[in-house]
């Protein structure tokens, strides 16, 4: 299989490339990436070339730009209309929900209350009615092993003393991006179509989950600040998509307290 991977650029672009045994075609916007083919995935006739030069069989569409609805919206249905018969897996987010007591499962239509959460909505959409074959695979919050992830980040700036806050009040299903990232090449090459759920199986505040990451990477975790912020409980029930896969999605405290026990023994 040729596969095409937009947004290769990012943290869980790159994981796909380093766990790919397929062919690999990265493609980025504005941070280039080593064999990779500059691509903005606003332009439909860009994309039409990009896709008719490389000719993938498989397409994992995770470019997105939380800020931007042209990017996240117009670009998965551009995608979508290029794909052209090849098999589209699309990265979607647990923001396209809003909070509420009971967990999401896969046969929940979109419900959000963000601007990005529409976008993503939005994309949802357009990849559905224009390619029902493609999976529409929903995530939540990516941990990495190497402080690369937005959570990762900010947990350093907190412990180092500069300005900010985790949410205590915010609680979501962290997923370790190898993880995601196998669980997507599965589903590309599986016969699954609609929407999949890949999230963890336990629902952490960012503040919790922030805590965590200090401890693995030997920070002081008391040195984190947090604020209530506007409540949010999101979470991906898993467990039918679980089913489909080989991938074994773990728990935060399961990835996270492995990474300790490494570096201990080593």
């Amino acid at each position: 299989m040729r596969l095409l991977v937009t947004g290769a650029a990012g943290l869980l672009g790159n994981e796909l490339l380093r766990l790919a045994e397929h062919e690999v075609v990265p493609t980025y916007h504005s941070q280039p990436v080593p064999g990779g083919v500059q691509l903005d995935v606003r332009r439909l006739d860009q994309v039409l070339d990009v896709l008719r030069q490389v000719r993938p069989d498989g397409i994992i569409h995770a470019a997105y730009k939380q800020s931007d609805w042209a990017t996240t919206a117009h670009g998965a249905a551009n995608i979508a209309v290029a794909a052209r018969g090849a098999r589209l897996v699309f990265v979607s987010s647990d923001a396209v929900f809003r909070g509420r007591d009971t967990p999401y499962d896969e046969d929940e239509p979109p419900c959000p209350d963000t601007t990005y959460g529409a976008a993503k909505a939005a994309a949802e959409t357009a990849v559905r009615a224009i390619d029902p074959s493609a999976v529409i695979a929903r995530t939540s919050i990516i941990v990495g092993d190497d402080g690369q992830s937005a959570t990762e980040r900010l947990v350093h700036d907190l412990a180092a003393g500069r300005p900010g806050s985790l949410y205590s009040g915010n609680i979501r299903c962290p997923v370790h991006v190898a993880d995601l990232a196998a669980a997507l090449l599965e589903l590309l090459t599986s016969a699954h179509t609609g929407v999949a759920h890949i999230a963890g199986p336990q629902p952490l505040t960012r503040y919790d989950l922030g805590r965590l990451i200090a401890i693995r990477d030997g920070l002081d975790p008391d040195r984190l600040t947090f604020t209530p912020g506007e409540s949010s409980n999101i979470r991906l029930d898993a467990r039918r998509t679980q089913q489909l896969l080989t991938t074994r999605l773990r728990a935060p405290a399961e990835f996270l307290d492995l990474a300790v026990r490494k570096q201990n023994a080593g």
